[in-house]
């Protein structure tokens, strides 16, 4: 066995596109994954599993139907399963996500901004 550790910051420096999750690491049944993101998303939720966002660099709204959270770098913030979301992101913010193998980006929304799941870097 290898013993590496895993430098986020080199993994984002590897892509530029934005809203298309990176997986890094695997543990268990779950992906860690880095992304970068700027602009609106898409209203969507995830009906069977919670997604936790964990801001590297940048700022970070998650907009809710009654209301909002601001996520500045070195927060994070839990999303419950089922609650219906929009990241939004006026400047490019990197961040680290965590959710079970199978989780679309889009949720249940779908659609033409959904990632590949196994897309590495």
């Amino acid at each position: 066995m290898t013993y590496q550790a895993i430098n986020l910051q080199n993994k984002l420096s590897l892509f530029n596109n934005h809203w298309s999750p990176k997986n890094i690491a695997a543990m268990n049944d779950y992906l860690f994954k880095v992304v970068k993101v700027k602009g609106d998303f898409v209203w969507h939720d995830h009906p069977d599993t919670d997604e936790v966002f964990l801001v590297l660099e940048g700022s970070l709204r998650i907009d809710f139907r009654d209301g909002a959270v601001t996520l500045n770098e070195g927060e994070m913030f839990v999303v419950p399963k089922g609650v219906e979301h929009k990241p939004y992101a006026q400047d490019e913010v990197k961040m680290l996500l965590i959710e079970p193998k199978g989780t679309a980006n889009t949720g249940s929304a779908g659609g033409e901004r959904t990632a590949p799941e196994d897309d590495w870097v």
